[in-house]
């Protein structure tokens, strides 16, 4: 005997969604601590920016402190006439409003951009992360506006499909992999890391820009080299670059707000 409510088993069903998809979540969470779960609806946006003909790089630091945004005035280290600009805030109304004023004003005006090298991303938790507000809000601005990290690569990649695929525990497993290279050379002092999603932001479709910083530009090289080592990089990585190296010439003051 049937009924109206039995499906028949060549009936189509509709569609079904992804094994790992638990419903829209825009909040970024982090590790338990004391009992309570951290969760937080906000990132910091970072956007660099590349300009090419500058022969007084000089000449845009006093328009760049002047504009009080938080920012990075980069001289590259492959164009003797290019500069990076790089621009941070939690509000992306920062870079359509403010950040664009200062960009089509003089002195950036008469300078020629580079859309290629544009960057732009966003932070995110990984869930382990045991202070999750540092982590989103102030971690990145502290590496890049530091002192001590006046040198700096910066590039986005994005990852094959068939890495996408693998089962949550091996992509964990090799992104630990990944991670515990960057911690050591973090621990002794040699670089420091900005890690940005960029997923729909980027133009080329890439998934993260990435950020080495430090004070010995032959040990952000070692990095990399030593990065290429790893399952993640050499089995699963479908493009990396172009990238951005640079010399900081202007930082704007840190603060913790």
């Amino acid at each position: 005997m049937s009924t109206s409510n039995t499906e028949s088993p060549d009936q189509p069903r509709g569609p079904a969604a992804p094994a790992d998809f638990k419903g829209p979540d825009p909040v970024e969470r982090g590790a338990v601590v004391d009992g309570v779960a951290q969760a937080l609806d906000a990132r910091l946006y970072m956007q660099l920016h590349v300009l090419t003909g500058c022969t007084d790089s000089g000449r845009v630091i006093p328009a760049a402190r002047e504009s009080g945004l938080d920012l990075v005035i980069y001289a590259s280290l492959n164009d003797p006439r290019g500069i990076g600009v790089l621009l941070m805030s939690q509000d992306p109304e920062t870079f359509v409003g403010a950040g664009r004023d200062l960009l089509v004003s003089e002195p950036f005006r008469s300078l020629t951009p580079v859309p290629d090298l544009t960057m732009i991303g966003r932070t995110y938790a990984s869930g382990r992360e045991k202070d999750l507000a540092d982590w989103l809000l102030v971690h990145s601005r502290r590496n890049a506006l530091s002192a001590g990290n006046p040198w700096a690569l910066w590039y986005p990649l994005r990852r094959t499909g068939a890495f996408n695929r693998l089962p949550r525990t091996e992509q964990l497993r090799m992104m630990g992999e990944h991670s515990w290279i960057g911690r050591s050379y973090g621990e002794a002092g040699l670089a420091a890391d900005i890690r940005l999603e960029c997923h729909g932001l980027d133009r080329n479709d890439n998934e993260f820009v990435i950020g080495i910083l430090g004070s010995r530009l032959h040990a952000l090289s070692k990095l990399i080299k030593d990065m290429r080592l790893t399952r993640q990089t050499s089995e699963f990585m479908e493009s990396m670059g172009p990238f951005f190296v640079g010399r900081a010439i202007h930082q704007s003051p840190f603060s913790q707000v």
